[in-house]
């Protein structure tokens, strides 16, 4: 039944994406938060959530780009954190997170190009062939999301099962990484938008935002 749900969790953040609403809920933070409260790890699910929303920041989804999907990304990731002891498990399904987001970003790709496919020919097709299409297409955008979250979770919890008891580094140090990674992504980004001089006020206020958090982590 937990696996029904999420997977139904990670069908509905996909349509958020881009097909209906996109009111942002489907951002990692958001959809991380979320899957940690409905597999009972919420402590877990903002961890992933906030740290895979950084990792994320560097991808602008812009035009016809092909960039991670986020929000799969952190359902995957989450649940599968929240099935072992999160001193391994939080970076390993950080890990898996990163990599299903850029599985996902294959997919919508695959979608549009079957979306394309599906219109109606013709000058002057029906209203109701347009609707059809486009409910189709709505349809099987949700049904890719949760069939992408229910097997990111199935083998996900697998991984992180049997090796979450071998990570090799302690609490201090697997912090540190997981924040040095969190910190290349946020360089990467302000350099982006136009580098240290431009962003310096919203940089120091990250520096300091991202020491408390490291604090309470």
């Amino acid at each position: 039944m937990e696996l029904l749900l999420v997977s139904l969790l990670g069908g509905v953040l996909a349509l958020d994406g881009t097909a209906v609403g996109q009111f942002m809920v489907s951002r990692p933070l958001v959809a991380g938060a979320l899957t940690g409260w409905l597999v009972g790890s919420p402590a877990v699910g903002l961890t992933v959530g906030a740290l895979l929303e950084a990792y994320l920041l560097v991808s602008f989804p812009s035009g016809g780009a092909r960039y991670p999907e986020g929000a799969t990304a952190a359902v995957v990731a989450v649940a599968s954190a929240g099935a072992a002891d999160p001193l391994g498990a939080v970076p390993l399904g950080l890990a898996l997170g990163l990599v299903w987001g850029q599985l996902g970003g294959f997919t919508v790709s695959a979608l549009r190009r079957l979306n394309a496919w599906m219109v109606p020919d013709g000058d002057g097709p029906r209203p109701e062939s347009v609707s059809a299409a486009h409910a189709g297409a709505i349809a099987l955008d949700g049904l890719r999301g949760a069939l992408l979250t229910a097997v990111g979770v199935v083998g996900g919890r697998w991984v992180v099962g049997t090796l979450a008891q071998a990570w090799p580094l302690g609490p201090s140090d697997t912090r540190g990484l997981l924040l040095v990674g969190a910190a290349v992504s946020a360089g990467v980004l302000m350099r982006s938008l136009g580098g240290y001089r431009r962003l310096r006020i919203l940089f120091l206020t990250g520096m300091a935002l991202a020491m408390v958090g490291a604090r309470l982590l």
